[in-house]
């Protein structure tokens, strides 16, 4: 059993990760920043920092809008094969969002789930603080979350992915306030496991966590199309902050 006290440093630092995921819409992500950028009304040639980035799609786009990027993330093979997209006004680096990177944003973006996968509890603070922190007069925080309640209630229990002739089968369920993912595959001989946890935030744990940061919640949103957040129905939870 692949195990470590920090595992998203690992399983999302193996190629299997990306290779499961590979099949995520570009088009919809695309769209989302379109969408996002506009109605933030952000600065021409405006300054975003996306946190959490991974292989750095969103970061790309964003700086194809005329945007200066900086995709910063925990994982040290996300970042080495991003920074070949790197140009003047397009930067990646390693990064852990707990703490603060220390420059002042016109937009810190936290997009896809990428929160609530901490060990350490504290860490959930650590990292809205930052993010408030990395924000300058004008600046807007949007984490872009799952819709916890929603997500609970659709759990698919068992599935098999088949990407690239590898079989993952993955079983996912509900336990301790956190959704779990379990993978299981075989390539080239190996057997391989790994698990996904991730804090089941709701609307309410992030208004405590908001409270707590002295962060100020200014509008939240259900989908990618910016519509309105429903706790029953909504896919998404989107907040933005400052």
């Amino acid at each position: 059993m692949e195990n470590t006290s920090q595992w998203f440093a690992s399983w999302f630092d193996t190629p299997y990760y990306h290779i499961l995921y590979k099949d995520r819409d570009n088009s919809e992500a695309q769209l989302f920043m379109d969408i996002l950028t506009n109605y933030l009304n952000l600065p021409e040639h405006g300054e975003i920092l996306d946190l959490a980035c991974g292989k750095g799609r969103h970061a790309i786009y964003l700086n194809s809008l005329g945007y200066k990027v900086i995709g910063a993330d925990l994982s040290e093979n996300s970042i080495a094969h991003a920074k070949q997209f790197e140009n003047e006004t397009l930067h990646f680096q390693v990064h852990d969002m707990c703490k603060p990177f220390n420059k002042q944003f016109d937009a810190v973006f936290n997009l896809f789930t990428s929160f609530g996968y901490f060990e350490n509890e504290d860490d959930n603070l650590k990292t809205i603080q930052a993010i408030q922190a990395d924000l300058n007069e004008t600046g807007f925080g949007v984490i872009d979350f799952m819709n916890s309640n929603y997500v609970i209630d659709n759990l698919v229990p068992e599935e098999t992915k088949t990407v690239e002739n590898i079989d993952f089968q993955i079983k996912r369920f509900f336990k301790d306030g956190y959704i779990i993912k379990d993978i299981q595959f075989d390539d080239a001989g190996n057997t391989y496991q790994f698990q996904e946890r991730v804090r089941a935030f709701t609307l309410e744990d992030f208004q405590a966590l908001f409270d707590q940061a002295g962060v100020y919640l200014l509008d939240i949103f259900g989908d990618y199309k910016l519509h309105k957040f429903n706790k029953n129905t909504s896919e998404r939870l989107i907040m933005i902050f400052k």
